[in-house]
């Protein structure tokens, strides 16, 4: 039996599953599929911060108007997908006071609220606060909660008529003469479905898919580690105020607190070393902001992939490519029906989703405005839905699970 979607998009973290409920929300007949799990790829093991833009503000303007429009827009739409927490950038004894101030220049050029705090003030929101911290920052930062945010996603797709394939990898592409006619889909579906498009938003793994195609995309991943150890003394994300760096952030969740991160090059987002000093090095640092963790049990530690679109990228730890999201249309390259999304941050999924389904839309001749910036996702306000919602599509990664599924 062969099935005949209009769209099949490849990839079930937030991007993927955020293009497939926007084409769905837009009429198209869509079918998504996932090698894993939902959100088992990259989306499942961030470190799940709900960036303001605050932290590319002066490198990055259209990266941070990016983040901090769908921070605005995420908290409308996603409910317990994400939490309102907001967030501390901390200047230590010795940090550079000029970055200090460039980044809180550069936050009110882009709009990001903010607000200073002498040292005092700041141990007053976080009393665990290093005897280092000199001033900080608030800014609108938050947490999200991958494997809800997706799982919802996933769930849109399905209320609108679209399909969803967990555990089905792309096998292979069949072109004829400049177009993906086919796609062997393998596991849970183990059938050949013709296709009229071809979205590949695979993420780390987006080169691999693009190859099936006979197109080359080149990515630089690159691995970081996450820490979660047993914490609950601070409700702020806490971000150290230098340039990026290994061990500058500490993201909040319930009872435990996610330590992070690092950046080193991999060339395979299968197969990577995962070095103990990446671990030692992330708990080290983010305990000079907050010195308890140092101590703290450690829960569980996990490394993810970004998804670093960069053709050109040499040698290093490559923390200076843009995390800005790249959609590049294969019409370019000889292949009509095919466009990869590469590149951008968990935060901005939406954005990347709408202008992907933008594109295939104008392609397929449909004439349809895009509503995921103001429909709620399914179950927002409901969290043991959400989590049903998770179950249901075997959504997997080690950021959230300490919250989902743990409810009273």
């Amino acid at each position: 039996m062969t099935r005949s979607p209009s769209v099949l998009v490849v990839g079930g973290g937030a991007t993927g599953t955020g293009v497939a409920r926007d084409l769905a929300l837009r009429g198209v007949d869509v079918t998504l599929a996932e090698r894993g799990g939902l959100s088992s790829g990259t989306t499942g093991r961030s470190h799940g911060l709900l960036h303001s833009g605050a932290r590319y503000a002066e490198s990055d303007r259209v990266g941070a108007e990016e983040c901090i429009e769908e921070n605005r827009i995420l908290r409308s739409i996603a409910g317990e997908c994400v939490r309102d927490t907001g967030g501390l950038f901390v200047q230590l004894a010795g940090d550079d006071p000029e970055y200090f101030e460039e980044k809180r220049t550069a936050c009110g050029t882009v709009g990001i609220e903010t607000e200073l705090l002498d040292a005092e003030e700041a141990r007053e929101r976080v009393p665990d606060l290093s005897a280092d911290v000199e001033r900080a920052m608030s800014v609108p930062d938050g947490v999200v909660y991958p494997s809800r945010l997706v799982a919802a996603n996933a769930a849109d797709v399905e209320a609108h008529g679209g399909t969803v394939h967990p555990h089905a990898p792309l096998e292979a592409l069949s072109t004829v003469e400049g177009w993906v006619t086919e796609a062997r889909l393998g596991g849970a579906v183990d059938d050949t479905v013709e296709v009229d498009y071809v979205v590949n938003a695979a993420g780390a793994w987006a080169g691999d898919v693009a190859s099936m195609a006979g197109v080359t995309v080149d990515m630089a991943p690159t691995r970081g580690v996450m820490v979660s150890v047993e914490y609950d003394g601070v409700d702020p994300v806490l971000n150290r105020c230098r340039d990026p760096a290994d061990g500058d952030i500490v993201v909040p969740h319930d009872s435990e607190a996610v330590l992070g991160t690092t950046s080193v090059p991999v060339s395979d987002p299968d197969d990577y070393e995962r070095a103990d000093w990446e671990v030692e090095s992330s708990i080290e640092e983010c305990a000079a902001m907050l010195p308890p963790v140092a101590d703290s049990p450690v829960v569980r530690k996990w490394w993810g992939v970004r998804p670093l679109y960069a053709p050109d990228e040499g040698d290093g730890d490559r923390r200076g490519i843009s995390r800005g999201f790249f959609r590049l249309d294969h019409a370019e390259d000889g292949v009509e029906n095919f466009l990869s999304i590469v590149g951008g941050k968990l935060t901005t999924y939406r954005q990347m989703a709408e202008a992907t389904a933008d594109r295939v839309c104008e392609r397929l001749g449909v004439d349809a405005a895009c509503e995921t910036a103001t429909r709620t996702l399914p179950g927002a306000d409901d969290a043991a839905r959400l989590d049903e919602f998770v179950d249901r599509y075997d959504g997997q990664g080690p950021t959230d699970r300490d919250v989902v599924g743990k409810r009273e």
